[in-house]
């Protein structure tokens, strides 16, 4: 016997029918001896539904009461969950994150999970119930609702596992698991058997929107086996664990992602002087955007060319700053792209393999397709190409490192 925390994301509770298949699938695992805690999203389509009907009402409503509203959808879910157990002549018991008690802290959207209290949890399964539990919520201190942001339900799935010491944390979606990259780009792409969670997380960060990235975080940190499976195909999935693949024909690259939604900024002849950096970036970050790629160039002139990344949707209000940094630095111009993207090469085996950085950059050359900018840690180089050659850059690298599904897997 073990103790399993699935989550079924909204596309796996959409409809009556798919709850009903839910609930099937769970009294396989019951029948088969096993302990079940499940964290349930809303609806497909539920949690928009009801952020239209507060934005017919008010343009800014408080974040207090968005939480209010917004949770009610995992509610839904979890009550008509139990109906289906309940049916099939399985004990169930529905739980909100408040009356679990998921202590969170009080950023109204964006909460983070300080503790929860699995008292009435063990209760519950110790006396033979399948309990289910709302994911996306929490409560602060003062018993206001909170909500995790967009995806949180991976986040609740995985600390439950964590706080349970659950044997696995099984995230069911519309998916059969982590793939070496999108099928939708190259339809040979491989289902991984296994990741590490470093692999996983630098691929969720990079663009790959399997899991929150938050929940990777959280279950490299507290070691929790997370599996990714489908709910409408049966199969294995993908084990994401602490342990490297300990096999000899281990591949150098796990997978290959990408994310179309970058920009590409230049401030030109800006002074070469200490500080010019902070200068440049400061008033970007203080207006909350997010720099990815930075690459600086020092010219004989001793002035230097200073290029970075940010999301395509905040381009123009970091080139408006940019133009105003350029004015009062004199500088010499400010040029933009936004029509580029990131591509991205992980896996673990980089560490033990040189020359994986100029295999990237002669399959793309092959192609010929120009580098914009380079970035690279211990497991992952990424490079900035112009978006128009994206799908053909990841094909060609798919199948410079031997990734596609009828290739051999080591290097």
């Amino acid at each position: 016997m073990a103790l399993f925390v699935h989550k079924y994301g909204g596309t796996s509770v959409g409809t009556v029918e798919r709850i009903e298949a839910v609930a099937d699938k769970l009294q396989t695992f019951r029948q088969a001896g096993h302990d079940l805690v499940v964290v349930v999203s809303a609806m497909s389509g539920e949690t928009n539904r009801l952020i239209g009907l507060a934005k017919s009402i008010q343009d800014q409503p408080a974040p207090r009461e968005m939480d209010v509203l917004v949770s009610t959808g995992e509610q839904v879910t979890m009550a008509l969950l139990c109906m289906a157990l309940e049916r099939r002549g399985i004990a169930a018991r529905s739980y909100t994150g408040g009356q679990v008690r998921i202590l969170t802290d009080s950023a109204h959207t964006k909460a983070r999970i300080q503790d929860i209290d699995v008292v009435n949890i063990q209760s519950d399964l110790q006396a033979g119930r399948i309990v289910v539990v709302a994911g996306f919520q929490g409560v602060d201190e003062q018993g206001n609702i909170t909500t995790l942001g967009r995806g949180g339900s991976d986040t609740t799935g995985v600390a439950l596992a964590a706080a349970l010491k659950a044997d696995e944390c099984q995230i069911y979606t519309d998916v059969d698991g982590v793939y070496t990259t999108d099928p939708r780009v190259v339809e040979t792409a491989r289902r991984l058997d296994r990741i590490t969670f470093e692999e996983m997380l630098e691929m969720a960060s990079l663009g790959s929107k399997v899991l929150q990235i938050r929940s990777v975080e959280f279950a490299g940190k507290y070691k929790v086996p997370l599996r990714v499976l489908s709910s409408f195909v049966d199969g294995p999935g993908t084990l994401i664990s602490v342990e490297e693949d300990d096999t000899v024909e281990k591949p150098v690259i796990s997978g290959i992602a990408f994310n179309r939604d970058e920009a590409k900024l230049t401030i030109r002849g800006v002074p070469d002087v200490p500080g010019v950096a902070s200068r440049i970036l400061g008033p970007v970050s203080k207006a909350n955007i997010e720099i990815d790629v930075i690459v600086q160039n020092v010219a004989a002139d001793q002035t230097t060319d200073f290029t970075f990344t940010v999301h395509r949707n905040d381009f123009d209000a970091t080139r408006q700053i940019l133009e105003q940094t350029a004015q009062e630095l004199g500088a010499r111009e400010v040029a933009g792209d936004n029509k580029i993207a990131k591509i991205s090469i992980v896996g673990v085996g980089m560490r033990s393999h040189a020359g994986v950085a100029s295999k990237m950059f002669d399959a793309l050359a092959a192609e010929n397709i120009n580098i914009l900018m380079i970035s690279t840690s211990e497991i992952k180089v990424s490079v900035i190409i112009a978006e128009k050659y994206l799908e053909l850059a990841v094909r060609a690298l798919h199948t410079a490192f031997n990734l596609d599904a009828n290739e051999t897997v080591s290097e």
